[in-house]
């Protein structure tokens, strides 16, 4: 409680800091006053305050290579075949119009939260491609590409009408799950957790017996009787891993990573509305929402949906949204030094939308307010100074051209 307070009065007092030239003047003592009077609504706890809803992307990314088991590359140990094969993967992640970016970091998040090594992150990159709709004709689906027996022994739901392998909620919490048991089976040894992911727990357990090997002193390309597939599938998690670190030594996929990327979360959804409408009533864009969910079609109660982090959500899936009035900062024109992807209107007015203008409400995006108004995204941007990728705050105050 102490050193939360300091910090949440000094941020709250520099919010108008850096104001550019043509921000609009305040009486003196004006901003501090609302700043003040905000902060008794603010939690004392630091982890009762909301959840921030976008991160850097090369923060994922720093986030997956403080949690590999093998923390350098073993070059020699990869194979050239394999290399190339997921050489296509950081350009991916550095792709804005791609959802892998996102999902990989919701998948290092599970991992980390669970205690785990984040190789297991680039599974769903050699399962699917981290494409949560992936089918396999002979049976296998979803981002961990389940097949259906094993997808109900996880407790994966599977119902007429609702296949939970294509749920990245359902499916992710599963793999989990499955991949903590297989680690702590065979010793904190990932290799073995892997192999056993792909083959089966058995058939690495009496591989092992066969090979007078346990799980302390097991040399997981030598044990015998698998399938090349299972030996293959070490092979290439690590040439992943391989490729994502040298990867950072390219100053165009760094640059592409260096950008506010939505932090997703899993939420229940209403009853009352199908996946679309509640998207829409979150103005969130229902295109994306229904790539990350193709297990939900039309209503269902219940269903855990994968979506960017609300405003006002606490950490973690499925909180709920905390209630807490925070005065927005003065408004002023461009984007702050350091705050990447974070809007600021260009003009203060009333709280009301008036004609050619509207007041950011809480949850609103740029693309609901265009759709709103019937005007081109790009217009609506262009028009305020902002980029594809600002968030914008509630009580801004933006331009538009109206749609005639």
């Amino acid at each position: 409680m102490r050193r939360t307070l300091p910090v949440a009065l000094g941020l709250l007092i520099g919010g108008g800091a850096g104001l550019g030239a043509n921000a609009q003047s305040l009486p003196a003592g004006a901003g501090l006053a609302q700043n003040i009077a905000s902060l008794a609504a603010l939690p004392g706890d630091a982890s009762a305050l909301p959840a921030p809803l976008t991160r850097n992307g090369r923060q994922i990314f720093a986030h997956f290579r403080d949690g590999l088991a093998m923390t350098q590359c073993d070059a020699e140990a990869t194979s050239p075949r394999w290399r190339k094969q997921f050489a296509h993967a950081p350009a991916r992640l550095g792709n804005i119009e791609d959802d892998a970016l996102p999902l990989f970091g919701y998948v290092v998040d599970e991992l980390r939260a669970a205690g785990l090594p984040t190789e297991f992150a680039l599974i769903p990159f050699v399962e699917s491609g981290y494409r949560p709709a992936a089918r396999n004709a002979s049976g296998p689906a979803g981002l961990w590409q389940f097949i259906a027996t094993t997808a109900r022994n996880h407790r994966v739901p599977m119902e007429s009408g609702y296949d939970g392998r294509l749920s990245a909620v359902d499916s992710t919490r599963a793999a989990v799950r499955y991949l903590k048991t297989l680690y702590g089976m065979f010793g904190g040894d990932w290799q073995l957790a892997v192999m056993a992911y792909n083959a089966g727990e058995y058939r690495i357990l009496q591989a092992l017996r066969r090979a007078g090997m346990n799980a302390q002193n097991a040399r997981p390309a030598e044990l015998p009787g698998l399938s090349p597939v299972t030996y293959a599938y070490v092979e290439k998690l690590h040439a992943l891993a391989c490729v994502l670190e040298q990867a950072e030594d390219e100053p165009a996929l760094m640059a592409a990573l260096d950008r506010p990327v939505p932090i997703l979360r899993g939420h229940t959804l209403p009853g009352d509305t199908t996946l679309a409408g509640w998207a829409e009533r979150n103005a969130l864009d229902p295109a994306r929402i229904a790539r990350l969910n193709p297990a939900v079609n039309g209503k269902r109660a219940g269903a855990r949906v994968l979506a960017p982090a609300l405003p006002g959500q606490l950490p973690g899936s499925d909180a709920r949204p905390l209630a807490v009035a925070v005065a927005a900062a003065p408004p002023r024109t461009g984007t702050a030094p350091g705050a990447t992807g974070v809007a600021v209107a260009t003009t203060a007015g009333a709280a009301g939308t008036g004609k050619g203008r509207h007041t950011v409400r809480s949850g609103e995006s740029a693309w609901s307010i265009a759709r709103r108004y019937g005007i081109p995204l790009k217009a609506l941007l262009s028009r305020n100074n902002l980029d594809a990728n600002a968030i914008l705050r509630p009580g801004m105050v933006l331009r538009f051209d109206e749609s005639r």
